[in-house]
């Protein structure tokens, strides 16, 4: 029988040890390493299973235990300027990750459009259209590349009305206000897109009431969609968010593809998929989740994806990657903060934003976006 000092001191040395770069550091009975080697720190990721992850200057940080506890992470996460102490330090009107050097129209004042007809005239002639207004009932209108639309004031933009991006690309949608999409379909809708940005805009519904499936998603992406941004806007008031991959079954289409950053966004009292990611790669961070009753961000089908720096407030499911498919996501967190929601991570992603990128911080994240995403800010 092995001696109790053996025992000890096997003990000792494995808790003395460092873990290697991305390996398991904490959990419910593991026993190997607890801390990381040097500019990694170790991420709670569930009950069992934390794991190294880039980030913190000196191997440090800990897994807070294995009681669900957030732990110390030792640093503010790699690929990224770490934000700062207080809020504020993200530029409002950058464009910044997967979407980056979408142009968009240009540069021009472009046409201001007061009608339906006057839009749909003018998304024919591309370039920079103003819309003037809440423009009711034009349908389903299809953007064609090389557009920006931008909403004049704080209170511009749609009823009754789908935008669609659709085997275009390079189109910029940005401080629009949109409500109640088109014949029950998205309020944005993007396929075979590529270089997008939406920024700044207000999309919402009647709430989490009557039918769900009356109307799809306030902003949904499929078929090979590309890098897009959604940054400084506000989800509310609706049964399903923002879905990126629209099948389990379309993995041949959408593998390689749907890489999308969201940032300083405000969710809000909508049922799920916030978003909801399939097969692509997806970066939330710096955004606030508040009173979301089904599910946050849900990483599927080998989804690879990160959250960062983002407050979770009374949101059920905040971050699962084994939920309404056949095969688990992968997701890190870091820096969260989690009030009365909670997480289910089964396996960690290894995804590395290739982009630089400045956070604020998830203390104080929900009072910057309540004031400074949405329509009317960039006007």
């Amino acid at each position: 029988m092995q001696s109790k000092t053996a025992i000890l001191l096997a003990l000792l040395g494995g808790a003395a040890a460092q873990q290697s770069p991305w390996g398991q550091c904490g959990g419910n009975g593991w026993d190997g390493p607890r801390t990381c080697v040097s500019g990694y720190t170790c991420e709670f990721g569930n009950e069992w299973y934390s794991q190294c992850v880039p980030g913190g200057g000196n191997g440090g940080g800990n897994d807070g235990g294995d009681n669900g506890g957030g732990g110390n992470d030792g640093g503010n996460g790699g690929g990224n300027d770490g934000g700062s102490n207080t809020c504020g330090s993200a530029a409002i009107n950058q464009l910044v990750g997967f979407g980056a050097g979408t142009t968009g129209g240009g540069s021009g004042s472009g046409v201001t459009v007061t009608s339906c007809g006057q839009f749909t005239s003018a998304v024919a002639n591309r370039g920079v259209i103003r819309v003037s207004g809440i423009l009711n009932g034009c349908g389903r209108v299809d953007i064609l590349s090389d557009t920006t639309i931008i909403g004049v004031g704080a209170n511009s933009g749609f009823t009754n009305t789908s935008l669609r991006v659709r085997r275009n690309n390079n189109v910029i949608i940005r401080n629009i206000r949109m409500k109640t999409p088109n014949s029950g379909g998205d309020l944005i809708e993007l396929e075979q897109a590529t270089q997008v940005w939406v920024d700044h805009c207000d999309l919402s519904n009647d709430g989490i009431v009557g039918d769900k499936d009356r109307y799809d998603g306030l902003l949904d992406m499929k078929a090979a969609t590309d890098l897009v941004t959604v940054s400084w806007t506000k989800f509310h008031d609706h049964w399903k968010g923002t879905l990126l991959g629209h099948s389990d079954s379309n993995g041949s289409q959408d593998r390689g593809k749907l890489r999308v950053t969201y940032h300083h966004n405000h969710f809000s009292n909508v049922n799920s998929r916030l978003p909801s990611m399939r097969f692509g790669t997806l970066h939330v961070y710096s955004s606030c989740y508040e009173n979301n009753p089904a599910s946050g961000i849900n990483s599927r089908m080998g989804a690879q994806t990160l959250v960062e720096q983002s407050h979770f407030i009374n949101t059920r499911r905040a971050i699962i990657t084994n939920l309404d498919s056949s095969q688990d996501g992968y997701a890190t967190q870091r820096n969260n903060i989690f009030q009365n929601s909670d997480i289910s991570i089964t396996q960690a992603s290894n995804f590395q934003p290739p982009y630089s990128y400045t956070t604020d911080p998830a203390s104080c994240v929900c009072n910057l976006v309540k004031s400074k995403a949405g329509t009317g800010i960039i006007a």
